[in-house]
């Protein structure tokens, strides 16, 4: 894409995913697949917005694969942006664009007598979203490297945003830096949230408010940019860190040590939580998972998967994870490469205290909440 670089190496990339869709619509006994989901538009784009309201699930453009043809389906507000600066007619989509103010009946008229399938619930198709989301994340080395500047200029952003916070902004104000750390360098920053003080201990999701910051905060960002979403939390203290808090950093941290540690290519995802929960158990808050979702697999979607104890997905080389446990009034989150060899941090800040926890023979560096003063 305009201004991407390294979108000359996208083509390969762009084939691979039309003929790992062809490989579904057969495996499935299906003719024609309809992708209108913000995510599925970017993975099988290789990195192109279909989105003008950024909390949109579905797009304004859509993608329909048929027997006959890739269509490209959008109104006439968007199929210039699209075609110009998203140049997709050079991947070959065929551009069906209506009037805005006319009716929409391009899915129709292209799907008429085939068996279709959708990313998510639409009239007359089968609904894939599960196993489309599989599919975005299984991601190609080329999205590999673009999770690498991706979870870089994220943790730029966290870092920027967590220095200049001071007592006495509020929540909103806090936010607010967050947000504009992310999009000055191109990411949007599609969840942002904070909270301080007993709303950390309250809240596993606290939306920013108007509460003026005294001595905890906790910093949540999930950053888009070429579709792909990283996922990264810190934590400060403005003050001496109370010795309960720390207990729980430290338990928190070998959580996330032991997860990462497990997610290893083969094995299965239900597994690999498992063994979190255990440490949940072993650091002695047993309960504490249940009050928050533990993260899975990333890629255009901050999980694409939300792992369970039954999960039967296989970890694949190449993989990005997100897992975020937490314990009462803290948090442990980073996106992290799976390799064939050991887990590369893609969102580690230079410089941030980290805990270290030693297991089977290997040491991993954890973020520990960071004290001011």
């Amino acid at each position: 894409m305009k201004g991407d670089p390294i979108g000359m190496e996208r083509m390969a990339e762009f084939e691979q995913k039309q003929a790992h869709v062809q490989a579904l619509l057969e495996r499935e006994d299906l003719q024609a697949l309809l992708l209108q989901r913000v995510s599925s538009f970017a993975w099988a784009t290789c990195g192109a917005a279909s989105y003008v309201n950024t909390a949109a699930t579905d797009g304004a453009a859509s993608l329909l694969i048929t027997p006959s043809g890739r269509y490209l389906l959008t109104n006439n507000i968007e199929a210039t942006r699209l075609d110009q600066e998203e140049r997709l007619t050079e991947q070959g989509w065929e551009f069906w664009a209506i009037p805005w103010h006319e009716a929409y009946t391009a899915v129709a008229d292209l799907t008429r007598g085939l068996r279709f399938a959708a990313d998510g619930p639409y009239p007359g198709a089968r609904d894939l979203g599960l196993e489309i989301g599989r599919m975005r994340a299984a991601l190609t080395p080329q999205e590999g490297d673009r999770f690498r500047i991706l979870g870089r200029l994220c943790a730029e952003a966290m870092q920027a945003a967590a220095m200049a916070a001071r007592p006495g902004q509020t929540e909103h104000e806090i936010a607010g830096r967050l947000a504009l750390e992310a999009e000055r360098r191109g990411v949007q920053a599609i969840v942002n949230l904070v909270a301080s003080d007993d709303r950390v201990f309250s809240f596993r999701h606290p939306l920013p408010t108007q509460r003026k910051l005294e001595r905890h905060l906790m910093l949540v960002l999930c950053g888009r940019r070429w579709g792909l979403v990283c996922s990264i939390t810190r934590l400060v203290y403005f003050g001496r860190l109370p010795l309960d808090l720390r207990r729980k950093a430290e338990a928190v941290a070998r959580v996330d040590a032991t997860l990462i540690a497990a997610t290893r290519p083969g094995r299965i995802l239900g597994e690999v939580l498992q063994q979190g929960l255990a440490a949940y158990a072993e650091s002695g808050y047993p309960e504490e998972w249940q009050h928050h979702h533990q993260g899975g697999p990333a890629g255009y979607e901050p999980r694409e998967i939300v792992a369970t104890p039954h999960s039967p997905e296989v970890v694949g080389a190449g993989q990005v994870f997100a897992w975020n446990p937490s314990i009462r009034g803290t948090k442990s989150e980073d996106s992290v490469l799976i390799t064939e060899t050991e887990p590369e941090v893609l969102t580690a800040i230079a410089g941030w205290p980290t805990v270290e926890i030693a297991m089977d023979g290997r040491r991993f560096q954890r973020p520990a909440i960071l004290e001011h003063g």
